[in-house]
């Protein structure tokens, strides 16, 4: 039985006060993290573009608006610290998180006549987008139910809901940081907000991720009668420059360029279905290169001049009812000159165009009938090779998916990776190499199987998965100075009790996917032996990697592992620091609790301080403890120099 707080277990003590810069950096560090909860604690009744620029106003405006002096007359500036500090959480984040809380639940109060305003109650001021509507990308069913669940819910019991469920706080810490925040009847709020850990992981979806945007355009009738006003301004404004500009002179700042106006080789080249780059049948059997530059062009529909001529039109300028959508990191704009042909066919109920401009996969559908609900789907593939170059997707529909598989590809099996004993089952395709539907699991409301493709070539074997993107994701098991594929039974233990995690990496621009058996620890009082696992997702723009360390207790049923750390943006368990320290507060079968910690190879010695004493040399530690054991892990490498627990 296990008892997990990803981020309460390992703790630091708590400090009387906090300066400014420690806060400043927090901010910076847990940006992202801090506007999903100034966003999911604001009224729904703001509008998704409101909701979106007030998180990002409330978390820049977080930081005190000048310094005082420090105690020890530094200057460095002090603020008073939580009263009741958060074990293993930074005091500058958990201050400035509170200022977060307060003006999202103020953002939610009614006006009044006789009180003064708070300021964020009116719209922001910064930052401001001139002509467009942001909002987060939409998702499934269960992220609209959770949404509609807290619009039912007061401010406070939404603030309380978030907290618990994103924050992993306790009940007492929750009711600490709503008192902290102005709240009068915290057990109440608390109450009403119910259990928040069945949709605990809903919380971190792209739905409610507002640093990850689609754009829309605002009211373009009302835009063009103001543009019309500001052309005769701009209008008078040239007449005046050119009679006071010297003759020969270029007056303007772009020098011999050409107007804005003119028409341009590369753009018009762009928009010529004519001039779109088929690359030949055979062309990937002597190329250097394996990637989607050698892909041929494949489909029914390649002479469809019309539909290929629509297709790049909408890619230089989607419309108002275009549904766009990109992985993070991928620009969105036109192609920079006549694009690659990948695929034009008849997909299901649609008409699906595919393109390669050698940085972004565009995909290109619109219905049968007529255009209305064409979708414009972007993810960056730069640096592809052959195994991440093995397929794309070219349709989803009723919770399926079909792919375009690479002209190496042999054979594509369908193997269940919660269940990896069983035999993989044949996938078969058509002449341009389309798959037939697989059920795909980034779309399933349960965690019941998991669907992954596994594609043979002269090189090996490649185990992918959909992750709700154009491009599968690859997955990958081992030390991540050689991971290797997953191909013999250890590894497909591995991730069979690592699939039901991979929602939390779901639609982040994920390239692979890498699960590393760090270390294995013999459980006190004979519980048998339990895996640490760290699971690493790598993006295709390089930056973003997300990492979470697992325990994985011993299991009949292979229950998927119990997530004890994760970090963003960290080189833990990468190429770069291929090495790792967690811990995590464990019961076992006789009902005693006990601290357990594990590092990698290189930890030689780990301890624990705070609120409980301890220490083992190697990399593992189990140290008993009482129910709700708090403490602080720390650990050395061989060399002698400190390593921390993955945050």
């Amino acid at each position: 039985m296990l008892n997990v707080a990803p981020e309460q277990d390992i703790l630091n003590p708590p400090a009387p006060s906090v300066g400014v810069e420690q806060a400043e950096a927090a901010l910076v560090e847990h940006y992202p993290r801090l506007v999903r909860l100034a966003y999911l604690v604001l009224p729904p009744s703001l509008g998704r573009n409101r909701r979106v620029l007030t998180a990002h106003a409330i978390v820049q405006r977080s930081l005190p608006r000048r310094r005082t002096g420090s105690a020890d007359g530094s200057g460095g500036g002090l603020i008073p610290g939580a009263r009741r500090a958060e074990a293993g959480v930074d005091p500058g984040y958990v201050y400035v998180r509170r200022r977060v809380v307060r003006q999202a639940l103020e953002a939610g109060l009614p006006l009044r006549r006789r009180a003064w305003p708070k300021r964020a109650q009116f719209p922001p001021l910064l930052p401001q987008v001139r002509g467009l509507r942001l909002f987060p990308r939409s998702g499934g069913a269960d992220e609209l139910a959770l949404d509609q669940h807290l619009s039912a819910l007061s401010g406070p019991a939404r603030a309380a809901y978030v907290l618990r469920g994103l924050e992993r706080l306790d009940d007492d810490a929750v009711c600490a940081e709503l008192n902290a925040a102005g709240v009068g009847q915290a057990r109440r709020a608390l109450t009403e907000a119910g259990d928040a850990e069945p949709r605990a992981a809903l919380l971190e979806s792209a739905e409610f991720d507002p640093c990850s945007l689609q754009a829309r355009p605002t009211d373009l009738m009302r835009r063009r009668q103001h543009g019309r006003a500001a052309l005769a301004a701009v209008a008078a404004l040239v007449v005046c420059g050119a009679l006071i500009g010297l003759p020969g002179d270029g007056w303007g700042p772009d020098g011999a360029a050409a107007p804005s106006y003119a028409q341009n080789p590369a753009a018009q080249a762009a928009l010529d279905p004519g001039r779109l780059l088929r690359v030949e049948p055979t062309a990937w059997t002597t190329a250097t290169r394996t990637d989607f530059s050698v892909w041929p062009a494949r489909g029914n529909l390649l002479g469809d001049a019309a539909l290929l001529r629509r297709a790049l039109a909408v890619w230089a300028r989607p419309g108002e009812s275009v549904q766009v959508s990109a992985t993070p990191g991928t620009p969105s704009g036109p192609p920079m000159g006549a694009a690659q042909l990948l695929f034009a066919g008849d997909v299901d109920q649609a008409r699906v165009v595919l393109f390669y401009d050698g940085l972004r996969v565009a995909r290109y559908a619109e219905p049968h009938q007529g255009t209305a609900g064409a979708a414009l789907d972007f993810a960056r593939v730069d640096a592809a090779d052959a195994p991440s170059a093995s397929a794309l997707v070219v349709g989803r529909t009723d919770g399926n998916v079909r792919y375009l598989t690479a002209p190496w590809v042999h054979e594509v099996l369908v193997r269940d990776l919660l269940a990896p004993d069983a035999p993989a089952r044949e996938l078969r395709r058509d002449g341009n190499g389309v798959t037939g539907p697989v059920s795909s699991p980034s779309q399933a409301s349960q965690c019941t199987s998991w669907d992954a493709l596994e594609f043979q070539d002269d090189s090996g074997v490649r185990l992918m998965t959909d992750l709700g993107e154009l491009a599968p994701a690859r997955l990958t098991w081992g030390p991540p100075s050689d991971p290797r594929d997953v191909g013999d039974r250890s590894a497909r233990e591995g991730w069979a009790r690592t699939a039901c995690l991979l929602p939390t990496v779901r639609s982040h621009g994920v390239r692979s996917v890498n699960d590393w058996r760090f270390a294995q620890q013999a459980l006190p009082e004979s519980n048998g032996t339990g895996d640490w696992i760290c699971t690493r997702a790598e993006t295709w723009r390089g930056a973003g990697s997300r990492v979470f360390a697992q325990f994985q207790a011993p299991s009949t049923r292979l229950a998927p592992g119990a997530i004890v750390a994760r970090a963003e943006n960290s080189a833990s368990c990468g190429i770069r620091e291929a090495r790792v320290l967690a811990g995590v507060l464990w019961k076992s079968r006789g009902g005693n609790w006990f601290v357990l910690a594990a590092g990698s190879p290189q930890v030689a010695s780990v301890t624990l301080s705070g609120g409980m004493t301890g220490s083992e040399k190697g990399n593992l530690l189990a140290v008993r403890a009482k129910e709700g054991a708090r403490a602080e892990l720390n650990g050395r490498l061989a060399d002698g120099s400190p390593i921390n627990t993955l945050r």
